[in-house]
């Protein structure tokens, strides 16, 4: 199913995390926001206690959630097999979470780097 860039907004936390899922084992990449020093979006919860990484489907969904930064942030590609081999460990030894398809609600999807790489392998798995 296509869906326009408002649409995917306002879809439900589950909704927009299976629709990250496809597209992302498609394109065989996901996206996620750097600013000009190259250090890439993350986001603290005081009431969850937990640091995230914020991942996007496309260049498109990241830049618009980017909107509405306080700083300038610019999206960045990361390839799956990149995000398998390297990202993962660094964001288990750090203790990061990541946030799946963040949007402007409370509505969020996070998970651990490994569970996100294990749900992605199976999506791409499955389409053979």
């Amino acid at each position: 199913m296509t869906y326009t860039l408002n649409d995917v907004k306002e879809l439900s936390g589950e909704d927009r995390y299976d629709y990250f899922l496809t597209v992302a084992a498609e394109q065989r990449e996901l996206w996620i926001l750097i600013n000009d020093k190259q250090e890439f979006l993350k986001l603290y919860s005081d009431e969850l206690e937990l640091e995230t990484l914020l991942v996007w489907p496309s260049a498109d969904l990241a830049t618009q959630y980017a909107r509405s930064a306080s700083e300038a942030l610019s999206a960045k590609s990361i390839a799956l097999p990149q995000f398998f081999m390297k990202w993962v460990e660094g964001l288990e030894a750090d203790h990061l979470q990541v946030n799946v398809f963040p949007n402007d609600t409370d509505d969020a999807w996070i998970m651990t780097a490994k569970e996100l790489k294990s749900e992605l392998q199976d999506v791409i798995n499955s389409a053979f």
